[in-house]
């Protein structure tokens, strides 16, 4: 069974920043793309980035796109999701997802057509707010 460990949220002023890490216990190049979602009171599960696992293509949301960035650490097993120029509508819960679908998932997921995955991060929470 696949474990994903979500870290990194907290409270940041607009215009901040912030590192989220996703910590895969089984994080083997080419298995698995791994999926960020933002759920937030009110709004519908939104799939935000992804990078796919073969070739290590990211994608990204209209939303984020040139303000979030994603990297991956084979060593430590952990794929990171760096935001930059935080906005108070980015608040939420950030769940990682790991699915192995690949470059068709993190399309879907960018796109909204996907809105799961096969395993889950217990998720993390951000604040944006003066």
């Amino acid at each position: 069974q696949l474990q994903l460990v979500n870290a990194g949220g907290g409270l940041v002023q607009p215009g901040g920043s912030l590192k989220l890490s996703c910590e895969v216990s089984d994080f083997k190049l080419g298995r698995y793309a791994i999926g960020w979602f933002r759920e937030a009171p009110g709004k519908e599960r939104e799939g935000l980035a992804c990078i796919s696992g073969r070739q290590r293509r990211t994608y990204f949301a209209d939303s984020v796109k040139g303000r979030f960035a994603l990297s991956a650490d084979d060593a430590k097993k952990t794929v990171y999701l760096q935001m930059k120029d935080l906005k108070p509508e980015d608040a939420g819960v950030y769940f990682c997802t790991a699915d192995p679908q690949g470059d068709g998932y993190c399309s879907g997921l960018v796109s909204g057509q996907i809105r799961s995955g096969d395993y889950w991060g217990q998720g993390t929470d951000i604040t944006v707010s003066s």
